[in-house]
């Protein structure tokens, strides 16, 4: 007998639906035919961002292609809390990282930042979607975040919504510890989360130019990130951890998750 038992989670772009039939792409018939040995009858998740989850099984299997039937939906479609990381961007490894880890921790939308400081080479976006999307297949989420497009960092402040709050993870030491400082910004009972970003710096920290503009922000807030000084792939996952566990999906508040 065929197992039934999903052994894989893939993202796709059809409506999914009882009864729909998706056809992987070729790369992801080589995945679940070749390398996953899934055979006909087998079982996998699909998602789109739209739709929810949904079991599946394989109706047909060949080394191009393939067939995947809906059978039930497993899950409801959600949405994380509305959260933006803009980073900016650092060495190609340790910038897939980031961008890997800002979607396991449940970031809704991500953006590229360029500082004076910044020195990094040129962004693959299309690049940077593949590592989200196989980091949302791995880890259950049932949103691909958005990939804002790359801008410098002044401009982005010269057009920010005064309605989403910044958590800027600042290098010197008299700021407050991030939780303390969020933990004081928490909605009453019941209420809506605002929408909110974390700024991290880029490798030499941000331009002093740069941190006065931020520090001096009404809808910016301040914080650190501890004692020690972090690589920016480390204070990307530090801050959205705090975050998360304060504010967001860790911390059993009841806001708006759209």
């Amino acid at each position: 007998m065929p197992d039934k038992a999903a052994k894989v989670r893939l993202c796709v772009p059809d409506d999914l639906s009882p009864g729909t039939v998706v056809s992987p792409s070729r790369e992801q018939a080589h995945y679940l035919f070749n390398v996953m040995r899934l055979a006909p009858g087998d079982s996998l998740l699909l998602f789109n961002g739209r739709d929810g989850e949904w079991r599946a099984e394989v109706a047909e299997a060949t080394r191009k292609g393939g067939a995947l039937a809906c059978v039930e939906r497993t899950r409801e479609q959600t949405r994380p809390h509305d959260l933006l990381l803009l980073f900016a961007p650092v060495k190609k490894a340790r910038t897939d990282f980031i961008v890997e880890k800002a979607c396991e921790l449940g970031c809704a939308a991500l953006r590229p930042v360029f500082t004076r400081r910044t020195n990094a080479e040129r962004l693959r976006t299309d690049r940077l979607r593949a590592h989200m999307i196989e980091a949302a297949e791995q880890c259950g989420f049932l949103t691909i975040p958005e990939l804002q497009p790359p801008e410098r960092l002044d401009r982005v402040l010269d057009a920010w919504d005064p309605s989403r709050r910044l958590m800027f993870c600042d290098e010197r030491r008299n700021a407050p510890p991030a939780a303390k400082a969020l933990a004081g910004l928490a909605p009453p009972p019941g209420a809506p989360i605002d929408p909110w970003a974390v700024l991290i710096g880029p490798e030499g920290g941000f331009d002093e130019t740069e941190a006065a503009r931020l520090r001096a922000a009404p809808q910016v807030k301040a914080v650190s990130l501890g004692p020690r000084v972090l690589r920016a792939d480390t204070a990307a996952v530090a801050a959205l951890t705090v975050w998360q566990t304060v504010l967001g999906d860790w911390s059993g508040i009841e806001g708006t998750m759209g």
